[in-house]
């Protein structure tokens, strides 16, 4: 990788360090009206740019008879989101169904850490510009494949079900040793760049359809909606069962403004939008997002939808040691969830 690449990357990796040890201080309980989040990279977060944007959960704190004062923190990757969450810095956890899985299993009988809600259904896509990079089957040991959070994130834990797929269970992580963390607006930049070690990203909106029109030589080697059998909940947000029960008017003001969220992107995606370059400060082409919150893949809903095929086959191969029945295993029972999968 050049020097100013690796030199770049360096210095968002050590803003990342250090804003994850700091969260990492230990935090007391936190009484009613009081609501931390931690939020990554992407438009699959929008649900929560347009809540923070409209300033939805303290309109409905309100209506539950509490003030909330909402506190905003921007990680990268699974593995940081969850261990702000299980040291106290944070209420709300952002991140994908790999996460939640590992945190559920980590913590059962014990936080007992569960899904409070989905940010809607996105098709994540692990692209490359590599010219002999077909399938996953075409990656070898000269190429680097970007992600969130090595064998903890989403998309590192759909790479592994496809490899299951391409090779058997016992093969599920062949393809692990060449995957590197790395946050998505700088594996984006690598991959449009070209001349690094880094030559397939495993993103999410809208860092992969960026790199689709940045890079001539970029192409989908792996659509997740493919390795999961149809439209997928792959981002989510959980909690503690303590969180929860010590804040029912907090959660329930939360729930209801993720709702009220959602219809408002289905209804208005060039309002959304306009909110996520805002919340963002992206620079991302404006018509881009127009057209990938149009895509009828991208469905916003705070039901999970199909997480279930990705936890019976991180118990399979031994990620989780204990067996989810049904998702509802990992997802606190609630009204809005009520339909989930």
């Amino acid at each position: 990788m050049p020097a100013f690449s690796f030199r770049f990357l360096s210095r968002r990796r050590a803003v990342a360090v250090t804003l994850a040890a700091a969260l990492a201080l230990p935090g007391a309980a936190m009484a009613e009206g009081r609501l931390r989040i931690a939020e990554q990279f992407g438009v699959v977060y929008l649900l929560l740019n347009v809540a923070r944007d409209q300033q939805l959960i303290e309109k409905h704190g309100k209506q539950q008879g509490v003030d909330i004062k909402v506190e905003w923190t921007q990680l990268s990757g699974g593995a940081a989101v969850n261990d702000a969450l299980l040291s106290g810095a944070i209420d709300i956890a952002g991140a994908g169904v790999g996460p939640l899985l590992t945190l559920w299993d980590r913590t059962h009988g014990r936080q007992n850490v569960k899904g409070v809600a989905s940010l809607g259904n996105f098709p994540y896509y692990l692209v490359s510009n590599n010219a002999k990079v077909k399938s996953i089957a075409d990656f070898t040991d000269k190429d680097r494949i970007a992600l969130p959070a090595v064998t903890v994130s989403v998309q590192s834990r759909v790479l592994q079900l496809a490899a299951a797929k391409q090779w058997g269970d016992k093969e599920y992580n062949r393809l692990d040793k060449w995957t590197v963390a790395v946050p998505h607006p700088d594996a984006a930049a690598a991959i449009i760049a070209g001349g690094t070690e880094i030559t397939g990203h495993f993103g999410n909106p809208p860092f992969q359809e960026q790199e689709l029109a940045g890079n001539p030589n970029a192409r989908i080697v792996l659509n997740s909606y493919d390795v999961l059998g149809g439209p997928s909940s792959a981002t989510v947000l959980y909690a503690t069962e303590k969180f929860r029960q010590d804040n029912p008017k907090t959660y329930r003001a939360f729930v209801d403004a993720l709702a009220e969220a959602a219809k408002f992107a289905t209804a208005n995606p060039e309002g959304a939008a306009d909110i996520y370059l805002r919340a963002s400060k992206s620079k991302t082409d404006r018509a881009l997002l127009v057209k990938l919150l149009k895509n009828p893949q991208v469905q916003f809903k705070v039901a999970p939808q199909n997480t279930f095929v990705l936890a019976d086959f991180m118990h399979r191969v031994g990620a989780i040691r204990n067996r989810p029945q049904s998702w509802q295993d990992y997802f606190f029972a609630d009204p809005a969830t009520a339909q989930g999968s």
